[in-house]
């Protein structure tokens, strides 16, 4: 596109807050993840994130920035991401293209101006892209989903093509890692850092299930932060620990990492690096997948999923062409697995044992007091007792 070109797009982000000019120190990371744990407000992230993703966006938005600058395109066309527009609509600004020269640059931790299109350092302009809007994101997301319909032709031609790779997933011969946790007939409540992952874990522990099911507690990779951020220590921790801190990591949670099927551990080195104890669980698939299935093949009665990923988007944002591997693990163990939303609003509907105690001691409490405070009900009691006695 060219500078004239970019310059008929609306200017500014239409959402309060966002201001033509605004300065701030850079921070700059290719992993956006990496990058979120150390931005602090008033900061201008500096990224290289194609289609940025929700659960990306949110915790950008969640450290107070007031700009992201970001070598590739926040949305690029393919399918219709969120993220950019949670940005948008918190008031961050979205300068979106400027090249990937930009992560070269020595700007971590330097004081840089971001003006209109431009970017700038000490008066030279050092890049330049595309100011995005509300207005502009929206309508990329229209054009994406004319276009939808061929995304998810190839999106299921992945997924087939897949399948023969994720057969190990449903053998029962599959090596699940004795953590030292009995889960037979036990509920187990897991946590993938997800669509709505926090909400949901809110209205669960709202709704009474946490504290009277104690479900054995999972928190897949960042879902282990949301657990302990709520005040629920997890039981196990699953993933490939690229995104957990490190307070959580000593919670003294059990930790499985997800290894290939061949024994290659990549996540097993932060945690030789941090001296914690951890067990391999061999397969393919996702850790999402094989938390599952540790729940499954250990015995739990029922697993309620926060956060999980089941659509077409939810696995584009992750950068996955398809889902081979979660089909195969849904089917496997599909019975007993539940969304907690569902769950949330079952146990809301109904009145529990506990509530109904609650109630009854109530009624007797408040007549009590009526009866301490009332005069002719203790006249009344006192004839009753007099009659009794004599």
């Amino acid at each position: 596109m060219s500078r004239k070109n970019r310059h008929n797009a609306e200017p500014v982000g239409n959402a309060p807050g966002v201001s033509a000019e605004m300065n701030g120190i850079a921070r700059a990371d290719r992993r956006t993840k990496d990058l979120a744990k150390r931005l602090v407000p008033g900061e201008i992230a500096i990224i290289d994130h194609a289609d940025l993703d929700r659960v990306a966006a949110e915790t950008l938005a969640e450290s107070g920035i007031v700009a992201v600058v970001n070598a590739a395109q926040s949305s690029t066309g393919r399918y219709p991401n969120e993220g950019p527009l949670i940005l948008l609509r918190a008031g961050i600004a979205i300068l979106d293209g400027v090249g990937t020269q930009i992560m070269d640059e020595s700007l971590d931790g330097r004081s840089v101006v971001l003006r209109g299109d431009d970017l700038v350092m000490e008066g030279t302009v050092i890049a330049s892209g595309i100011r995005r809007s509300v207005r502009d994101i929206e309508e990329i997301h229209e054009r994406s989903r004319a276009q939808l319909g061929a995304e998810f032709v190839r999106f299921v031609e992945n997924t087939a093509g897949y399948f023969e790779h994720n057969q190990d997933l449903l053998s029962d011969d599959l090596e699940v890692p004795d953590v030292g946790i009995d889960f037979t007939n036990r509920h187990v409540l897991m946590v993938v850092r997800g669509h709505d992952y926090r909400e949901d874990l809110q209205l669960l522990a709202a709704s009474g299930y946490v504290a009277d099911q104690r479900p054995i507690l999972i928190g897949v990779d960042g879902g282990a932060d949301a657990l302990l951020e709520m005040g629920m220590r997890p039981d196990v921790i699953v993933g490939d620990f690229d995104s957990v801190n490190e307070e959580t990591l000593r919670c003294g949670a059990r930790l499985v990492v997800h290894a290939f099927p061949d024994g290659r551990a990549p996540g097993a080195e932060r945690l030789h690096e941090l001296g914690l104890d951890h067990q391999l669980f061999k397969a393919s698939g996702t850790s999402e997948d094989i938390a599952m299935l540790m729940a499954f093949l250990r015995g739990a009665s029922l697993i309620v999923a926060v956060g999980t990923h089941s659509s077409m988007v939810d696995f584009l944002d992750k950068g996955r062409s398809g889902m081979a591997s979660t089909i195969l693990t849904r089917m496997k163990v599909g019975p007993i697995l539940v969304d907690a939303k569902g769950v949330s609003r079952l146990y809301n509907s109904r009145l529990r044992k506990r509530d109904l105690a609650l109630l009854v001691v109530g009624a007797l409490l408040a007549m009590a007091i009526i009866i301490v405070a009332s005069e002719p009900a203790r006249l009344l009691i006192r004839t009753l007792w007099s009659d009794f006695t004599g």
